[in-house]
């Protein structure tokens, strides 16, 4: 079974083909970071032009890399949900031309549903990955949720963030310190440097498997407003470590507890904070402590790409889940809370 995934749910134009739902054949992703990066974030309607004038050579791409044509594909993947709806109509429009014009089935993804299925991505296409039951930690600068998956197609929310996503307090920080966008990788290379940290306060949300990171971003600016310009730009690193510190712990705390609480033996972890070398770090040492299996999605396919929608598809095309040409986009898709 051989599927064509694309994505284009907030600032990446990508397409994919996959084969059996874990082997990739192909995976093109164009990034927006330079046209977004002077505003310090996304731009809807910029990153809504660009797409439309991405999309069809970036699909053209995916199949010749792969060596295939329409006529070789079995189903079209494509997120229609939750992003920003302006990106999310163009990557749902060219699917369904393509779909038609091609005569195959139409498969609607859930962006956060389809990171869960990043973790199928770390195998070699033979059949290895995880397998339901799992936890799913995806965490990136729109989304940072804790799923409970019994069955691929049946995810359940188990932790969320109250307020901002992990991604969006490293974009925002790394603002104020003058890091650079995106946060997540500047915050990183600063924190690196760090020779006294500074520390940073977690929220305290009880025996709750829910994340809050606004106050995170008020404690920074309060530091940097204590400290002054001349020596918050000296202590940058310390001030960025500390931040890190407070993201990645609640993160991998909250992971391995959601596995030990819900009986399951293995975590997964898909977004692109889960590119982050520390939390990578961390997890690893909490899972390993804890006796549980941990799949970290392969750096190439933490930030938004068309490979583990292809992934998601293919699972939904094999159980006859497929869709019609009256599909459409959602900005906001909560995935149900157990």
């Amino acid at each position: 079974m051989r599927v064509l995934g694309i994505e284009t749910s907030c600032d990446e134009t990508a397409a994919a083909v996959v084969e059996d739902g874990r082997r990739v054949l192909s995976s093109v992703v164009s990034s927006q970071i330079d046209l977004h990066a002077r505003y310090g974030g996304v731009v809807p309607e910029i990153a809504s032009r660009r797409h439309l004038e991405l999309i069809d050579a970036i699909v053209a791409e995916a199949l010749d890399d792969a060596g295939l044509d329409g006529a070789s594909l079995d189903g079209i993947a494509v997120t229609c949900r939750p992003g920003l709806i302006g990106a999310l109509v163009v990557g749902l429009v060219a699917a369904k031309a393509y779909a038609w014009s091609w005569g195959l089935p139409i498969i609607g993804v859930h962006h956060i549903h389809a990171h869960a299925f990043g973790g199928r991505l770390a195998g070699d296409g033979a059949g290895h990955g995880p397998e339901p039951p799992f936890v799913a930690l995806v965490v990136s600068g729109g989304h940072s949720d804790l799923l409970l998956v019994r069955d691929w197609l049946e995810p359940r929310l188990i932790g969320e963030t109250r307020d901002d996503a992990a991604g969006e307090a490293f974009d925002k920080v790394a603002r104020l310190l003058g890091l650079g966008y995106p946060g997540g990788p500047a915050i990183q290379r600063a924190a690196s440097e760090a020779t006294a940290p500074i520390a940073m306060p977690i929220a305290d949300l009880g025996d709750s498997l829910d994340f809050s990171f606004s106050g995170l971003k008020t404690a920074a600016l309060r530091e940097t407003e204590r400290l002054g310009p001349t020596e918050t730009r000296a202590r940058a690193a310390d001030l960025a470590a500390g931040v890190q510190t407070a993201v990645v712990t609640p993160l991998a705390e909250k992971s391995v507890e959601a596995c030990r609480r819900h009986g399951v033996a293995s975590l997964v972890v898909g977004g692109g904070v889960a590119a982050n070398a520390e939390l990578r770090r961390r997890l690893t040492e909490g899972c390993a402590a804890a006796g549980i299996d941990l799949v970290l999605t392969p750096l190439e396919y933490c930030t938004d790409n068309a490979a583990m929608v292809a992934a998601a598809g293919s699972e939904r095309l094999a159980r006859g889940r497929v869709d019609d040409l009256s599909l459409d986009v959602e900005s906001m898709a909560p995935i149900p809370r157990l």
